[in-house]
């Protein structure tokens, strides 16, 4: 055992030294032994993927190369981490367990109360601070929007001038994909992960690419470079989402003082993007809020109502992207190979699956979660379950393939990108190939024929739906729910100044009347 007891730092989603006030405070406690733990039976769960990991993987080596630098490297444990606590506390002796809270899966929500339970039985204090908007143990939404805006604009964390290092603990080593036995998932255009990729990414967007965000984050061909790309980075932690606030508000307030060609379209932009922040923590707060969203229908009405049997024909068709509507197979093509699309179609991939092709949400979503190399689980299953239908409170949006493929890809670029099988198809019916004269002969050995009827299934999806919400009890549960986890401002946008009693560095944000309980809090309107 050390002469001192260690202060141990459990890193999780917050890979980064900088903004980490579990670090700069248990530096300023005494020495500090970094920790990282991977865990096997967590990488073996059906929301988690190869992809995600090695995201994971480049963050930490980059990590480590920053530790080392402050004089002490990380420690890397594969195995459960109570097992691990115990193991060093023998070994060294634990002053104090030091984190970041997290709002993740049920797996991690389960994992973080057998940390507590070792924590209080061995008489380890455990320090857990706020990385987001989220807040543990919120009794009510009033008043959440301004809590978000003072926390975001507090002062960003330095890291610590300098760890001392421990010449008795061994480094350990980051495994491999394989070591882990992960299942190699074809994501050969998969974002870098680590900080640096993300400042310099978190740069571009505020100088150079962001201009048109607002106008053209909907299509899957603009938004590919218009949108930050940040999201993998911020639900892993290389970049606090108080850097990436404040940058943004710092951008705004030079935009404010600008003159000349495309200043109004940037000041639009940026406003739009500041929202999106508040917007993230927003759904992260309802799984904080209510855990059991990612396993079970926020209104119970919905119970039974879709198929659940996992060997579905049509959910192969959709997860592998074989519909035969080329523009929907086309953003999950794109998906699978870069682990990133945007929200829009995010939205229409769910959607079609849960109306449309009235499969579970569960089964789809978690295919959708394994594909994100964004995946942020309080994100993700409020997003599945609204796009779904199942959340009692959101409005019922059907989005409609074909609309959706004439609208934000009327060339068809995006869709002959991810789909070659369709090169000989003229540009007239790249959207629906079956139209097509000469299909038979030339594209149906390569590409099937629609595999469902979007209009009429459609209607059977939305007479189920209203059924429901019409029957006995639906809307005095609907209230409550809307109670717990409606918005109580829309809009979040953001004009650089300060309000009355606000921190600086934080715009004030245009304050609107509660939304109705049917409106659906978008991304993207």
């Amino acid at each position: 055992m050390t002469a001192t007891p260690l202060q141990i730092v459990w890193f999780k989603r917050d890979i980064r030294v900088t903004d980490h006030r579990p670090l700069a405070r248990a530096a300023a406690a005494g020495p500090v032994l970094p920790l990282y733990v991977v865990e096997p039976d967590y990488w073996c769960l059906p929301d988690t993927s190869e992809r995600q990991y090695l995201f994971l993987r480049e963050g930490l080596l980059e990590l480590d190369e920053n530790l080392r630098a402050l004089g002490q490297g990380l420690v890397v444990r594969r195995g459960h981490v109570v097992d691990v606590l115990a193991d060093m506390h023998k070994q060294f002796g634990v002053s104090a367990l030091w984190s970041h809270q997290e709002t993740g899966n049920g797996w991690t929500f389960a994992r973080d109360i057998a940390v507590g339970n070792w924590c209080r039985d061995h008489n380890v204090p455990w320090h857990e601070e706020r990385q987001d908007g989220v807040i543990r143990r919120l009794k009510s939404r009033e008043g959440w929007a301004g809590k978000w805006d003072r926390f975001m604009a507090e002062p960003v964390t330095p890291p610590p001038e300098r760890l001392a290092p421990l010449s008795n603990v061994s480094a350990g080593d980051i495994p491999t994909a394989s070591d882990l036995g992960l299942k190699p998932d074809r994501c050969t255009a998969r974002q870098v992960g680590g900080r640096r990729p993300a400042l310099q990414l978190l740069d571009s967007f505020l100088v150079e690419r962001g201009a048109p965000y607002q106008r053209a984050m909907s299509s899957p061909i603009s938004a590919a470079t218009a949108c930050s790309r940040l999201s993998p980075y911020i639900a892993m932690g290389n970049v606090s989402q108080r850097e990436v606030a404040q940058a943004t508000w710092t951008r705004q307030r030079a935009l404010k003082q600008a003159e000349g060609p495309g200043v109004t379209g940037w000041r639009r932009s940026l406003s739009s993007f500041s929202g999106r922040l508040h917007w993230r923590c927003h759904f992260m707060q309802k799984l904080e809020d209510e855990p059991r969203l990612e396993f079970e229908n926020l209104h119970p009405a919905y119970d039974g109502l879709r198929d659940q049997a996992a060997d579905n024909p049509l959910f192969n068709a959709w997860a592998t992207g074989q519909t035969g509507y080329p523009f929907l197979d086309a953003c999950m093509r794109s998906l699978v190979a870069t682990g990133w699309i945007n929200f829009r179609m995010r939205a229409m991939l769910m959607a079609v699956a849960s109306y449309h092709l009235w499969l579970d949400w569960r089964h789809t979503g978690a295919h959708l979660a394994r594909m994100f190399t964004d995946y942020e689980p309080g994100i993700h299953w409020s997003q599945v379950q609204m796009q779904s239908g199942t959340t009692g409170i959101n409005a019922i949006r059907v989005y409609n393939p074909l609309k959706q493929a004439y609208t934000q890809d009327p060339k068809g670029a995006f869709v002959r990108r991810w789909l070659p099988e369709l090169a000989a198809v003229p540009d007239d019916f790249i959207h629906e190939p079956w139209t097509w004269g000469q299909f038979d002969a030339v594209v149906s050995d390569a590409y099937p024929r629609p595999v469902f009827d979007h209009e009429h299934r459609a209607r059977v999806a939305k007479d189920r739906i209203w059924k429901v919400r019409r029957s006995l009890g639906h809307r005095e549960t609907s209230k409550k729910i809307a109670h717990k986890h409606g918005s109580r401002k829309s809009g979040m946008r953001h004009t650089g100044n300060r309000g009355r009693g606000q921190r600086k560095g934080a715009p004030t944000a245009r304050r609107k009347t509660t939304p109705k309980t049917t409106a659906q809090l978008s991304l993207f309107d």
